[in-house]
């Protein structure tokens, strides 16, 4: 594999670890309700498995309450039955045959320091793909120099280089971290 073309590579993975884990923030919970917390709920619908946001829409018209309407009123216990059963959740939904309505409870201080736990287990499993992309751009960038194809001076810049884009990928994921701990602790 050409160095350059490693380095580059490199930089777009390391970017898009950083995007998925910010994916991943929006999933934890907050004292607010946001219709992304249902993002990975999976409803039985029509014999299929789907994601909830193909059979229904959901809003939040207050900022306790989630409310979804079911594209297609038959799959309205589905819905609430998924939700329910969604133990990372710990909703209970109400449906009254034409929308569904998810009360969102406030956080108790127990709860708070779980998610924040949870923050900490995912920004750890961020910072393990980057230093493994890391790793592989740098063996590459090894390789290279081993086989004569680059030399010294290139090696260090292209090193540097990495280095660089996993520095400024850290700094957004450690930001991104802080700033959602801030906003689960936050009453």
């Amino acid at each position: 594999m050409d160095p350059n073309q490693a380095v580059s590579d490199a930089q777009n993975k390391l970017k898009q670890a950083v995007e998925h884990f910010q994916e991943e923030l929006k999933k934890l919970r907050t004292g607010r309700a946001h219709p992304s917390m249902l993002d990975g709920i999976k409803i039985e619908a029509y014999g299929v498995e789907m994601p909830l946001i193909q059979v229904a829409t959901v809003s939040t018209p207050e900022a306790q309450l989630l409310q979804i309407t079911p594209f297609d009123p038959s799959n309205l216990e589905a819905i609430s039955t998924a939700i329910r059963n969604d133990q990372g959740l710990g909703m209970n939904p109400s449906d009254d045959g034409h929308v569904v309505r998810v009360p969102v409870p406030p956080l108790t201080e127990e709860r708070r320091r779980e998610i924040v736990k949870q923050v900490g287990q995912r920004h750890e499993e961020a910072m393990i793909s980057m230093r493994n992309i890391r790793h592989d751009a740098m063996d590459a960038i090894d390789k290279a120099k081993k086989d004569k194809s680059i030399g010294e001076d290139d090696a260090k810049r292209l090193e540097k280089q990495v280095d660089d884009a996993m520095n400024k990928a850290k700094a957004d994921a450690e930001a991104a971290a802080k700033a959602r701990e801030q906003e689960i602790m936050s009453l």
